[in-house]
């Protein structure tokens, strides 16, 4: 990760401390750092965004700002953000957001008292239903009462934002290295004489949309099927894959078209209590969270019944040829969750519950996993037999599986990161992850410069914004889904599709390969190279405690 970028990680996690850094109107803000405390007044703060007057109290706390510095806090303290009140209000109602309000609560706290959470979302519930609007100023100015900033909290949990930002740093090249260095060791092939995996392969394609009904959960839910036509093959693989949280199964068409052409029947089922749809309700006050905390066990369970509806259509509707004892499994983000619990992992309450107390934890990620506390403790088996390999991309997993969660997949894997990602970050979510895991068959690819999303999915206006917003720059959406196909055929095609003539496809130095002459690189190590990144990692924490 460049140093723009931690600028900019920098920035944003200044601000949105700035935004809700309580006070109640005309009074006074306390900032302390163990017995030392110094108070400002917030009517201070109104003079100076006004008039460019530095009241004396204030004065303490820019006598070592440039003038540059100063004009960017008073433009800040009455910037506004454009969004609308009904979500600011529902989402820091609801369990995620209570969650962010908690932690932040902790460092800014009422007057010498307990967590600050209630009073900091009063201010920005308030601020943002008034007729300023979401203000800087405004939130400090509707807060309920006089409120306490921790300064060596705040300075801890920067000391832990920067940590992140220097291991993502420091993991990404160790990946670049540990990739160049199994590329080294492997027989030199000249890939661009040889069939690409990444491109499309020889079927057409037909898709099809089924209405399920599982009537033992009284769920319905829609699966987009790709159906391999042009060919009359004896035996039709099968992958299912799973959309993340506020997503929908439309958004895998362009991937799930590819992997088809190349013989695969592909089916992408609807998660309906954390969807696309279930978020726009939820914004229109039709649910209090953002998902429903039962997907953590029917996600994957509709998984299995989208293989058990294509069991019972197989005779009539493929003539048998589906190949329905060795179905490959994808997913993205808790897509990753849900695939990597159809693969064997289980969910461990007890490690879980140790990273959901953690009183500072950069990985946003943890917002969703900590829902999971909500599940009634049991042992949950959600193991289907019927998989046989299985590919995680951006998955959330660390902190709900742990060690003993992960060890008990037993079948081929990769895990797919972005070395941009900030909702599920590598460094935080996939690098321990990869080390517990103990199948043999492993694997984990970095998409130099991915951010967890495809933007083009999202909104075409998204991607400018947030490159001209962070000074960052962005690889194509082409060169990403290239990487991700580039590894998902070869993969699929061994291990479910039984082509052992992919083989060479699935190593380092065809990542190498695929990366030749990109600003943005594809990093790919096997379980071979686990000792390395171990040592690694371990060398990193010792120097960075």
């Amino acid at each position: 990760m460049p140093k723009r970028i931690a600028a900019s990680l920098s920035a944003a996690l200044v601000s949105a401390l700035m935004v809700v850094a309580p006070v109640r109107a005309g009074e006074t803000l306390s900032f302390s750092y163990g017995p030392l405390i110094r108070s400002l007044k917030i009517s201070s703060l109104k003079t100076f965004a006004e008039s460019g007057q530095v009241p004396d109290d204030l004065a303490y706390f820019l006598q070592l700002t440039s003038q540059q510095q100063e004009d960017n806090l008073r433009k800040a303290l009455v910037k506004k953000a454009e969004i609308d009140p009904l979500t600011v209000s529902r989402f820091f109602n609801s369990a995620m957001g209570e969650q962010v309000l908690e932690r932040l609560g902790n460092g800014i706290t009422l007057m010498r008292a307990g967590n600050g959470k209630y009073a900091i979302r009063s201010a920005l519930v308030g601020a943002a239903f008034s007729t300023e609007g979401l203000t800087l100023l405004n939130v400090l100015e509707k807060l309920p009462t006089n409120m306490q900033i921790h300064g060596e909290k705040l300075k801890g949990a920067a000391k832990g934002a920067k940590r992140v930002i220097k291991a993502t740093d420091t993991l990404s090249e160790l990946l670049r290295e540990l990739t160049a260095k199994e590329a080294a060791s492997e027989p030199r092939i000249d890939y661009a004489t040889l069939p690409a995996p990444d491109k499309p392969g020889p079927h057409a394609v037909k898709k099809e949309v089924w209405n399920l009904v599982d009537q033992s959960r009284q769920r319905k839910f829609y699966v987009d099927v790709y159906r391999p036509e042009g060919k009359d093959e004896k035996v039709i693989p099968v992958l299912v894959i799973s959309h993340g949280l506020a997503s929908r199964p439309e958004d895998f068409a362009a991937g799930s078209q590819l992997l088809a052409s190349h013989g695969f029947l592909v089916a992408v089922p609807q998660h309906p209590g954390s969807d696309t749809i279930w978020l726009k309700e939820m914004l229109r006050g039709l649910h209090k969270d953002i998902f429903d905390g039962k997907e953590f066990i029917n996600r994957p369970k509709d998984i299995s019944y989208v293989i058990d509806e294509l069991e019972r259509r197989n005779q009539k509707e493929f003539n048998g040829k589906l190949d329905l004892n060795n179905v490959g499994v994808a997913g993205h983000s808790f897509g990753g969750y849900t695939v990597l619990a159809i693969a064997g992992a289980t969910i461990d309450f007890e490690h879980l519950q140790k990273e959901c107390a953690r009183e500072f934890n950069p990985n946003a990620s943890i917002l969703l996993s900590c829902r999971a506390l909500e599940l009634p403790r049991q042992d949950y088996q959600m193991r289907d037999p019927r998989a046989k390999a299985v590919l995680a991309a951006n998955p959330v997993n660390r902190a709900i599986f742990g060690p003993r969660g992960l060890g008990k997949i037993a079948i081929p894997i990769v895990i797919a990161s972005g070395s941009y990602d900030p909702a599920t970050p590598a460094a935080l979510e996939q690098a321990d992850s990869f080390t517990w895991l103990t199948v043999p068959q492993r694997y984990w690819v970095m998409v130099e410069g991915q951010a967890h999303v495809n933007f083009s999915q999202i909104d075409p206006g998204i991607e400018e914004a947030i490159k001209t917003a962070t000074d960052l720059t962005l690889p194509s959406q082409g060169t990403i889904s290239r990487y991700f196909t580039g590894v998902a055929v070869p993969f699929f095609g061994i291990y479910i599709q039984k082509n052992e003539s992919l083989r060479p496809f699935l190593r380092s130095s065809y990542a190498e390969f695929l990366s030749t002459n990109q600003t943005f690189k594809l990093d790919f190590i096997s379980g071979a190279s686990t000792p390395s990144l171990q040592a690694g990692m371990d060398a990193f924490r010792r120097a960075n405690p």
